[in-house]
């Protein structure tokens, strides 16, 4: 199985009326060594300038990203290489990471290559401790910056820790 963390900056809440920025995913095992980051042009009209301002980005910048589809295959392309195994999807925030990778798949491409399930990488921390009032985020070595690249790493830190660590069992390619 290939774990890949993933990490989203949009412009908004929803995926379709409001657009993915960026994202970086990252094979997780040991070195963290292969990672993907694209950048998308947006496809709507819509921003939130508080969501935007997240991502460090300016709406003019964002402008000039690369057009979707492009990013979309390029990742698919990256994930057929790095990750051929069974692929499993996890992230910080699964809910709002999930729900834009899995919009821009089956909206420019037709397919998810992760399928239908995705892991949250805290609620697994919470079960690993057995209680649901505790983080994960002391794990991370790599501070979380928004860019995310520096986010999938801090949080594929995490996971790693909690294998070495504290005897969660997930296995690599």
């Amino acid at each position: 199985m290939s774990y890949v963390m993933v990490d989203v900056e949009a412009d908004g809440p929803i995926p379709g009326d409001y657009s993915m920025i960026c994202f970086g995913a990252v094979i997780v095992e040991p070195g963290l060594s292969r990672t993907f980051y694209g950048r998308l042009r947006p496809i709507s009209d819509q921003w939130v300038s508080e969501a935007l301002h997240i991502s460090g980005f300016s709406r003019e910048e964002t402008l000039a990203f690369d057009e979707p589809k492009q990013v979309m295959t390029e990742f698919d392309q990256w994930l057929k290489e790095n990750a051929r195994n069974r692929r499993l999807f996890i992230s910080d925030n699964n809910g709002f990471d999930w729900q834009f990778i899995n919009w821009y798949f089956h909206h420019f491409l037709g397919r998810n290559p992760f399928g239908y399930s995705s892991l949250n990488l805290g609620s697994l921390y919470k079960g690993v401790v057995k209680d649901t009032f505790q983080t994960f985020k002391h794990l991370r070595r790599t501070r979380h910056t928004h860019n995310p690249i520096d986010d999938a790493l801090g949080n594929a830190e995490a996971l790693l820790e909690m294998k070495e660590r504290m005897g969660l069992v997930i296995s690599f390619e």
